[in-house]
């Protein structure tokens, strides 16, 4: 049983570079919600829009 299990395990290598293909656009996409959340002018932030709608 364990044989099986671990002759059908990816490489190393594999597995790294899976985890790598979520963690730099997940931690992209947060460095980047961050930035907009500190820099961005008061008239771009959601939520304070005057106009009606």
């Amino acid at each position: 049983m364990w044989d099986f299990i671990l002759n059908n395990l990816p490489d190393q290598i594999t597995v790294i570079c899976t985890a790598l293909a979520f963690a730099i656009p997940y931690g992209t996409y947060k460095i980047n919600q961050l930035l907009h959340k500190r820099g961005d002018p008061p008239w771009k932030k959601e939520g304070t829009d005057t106009r009606e709608q």
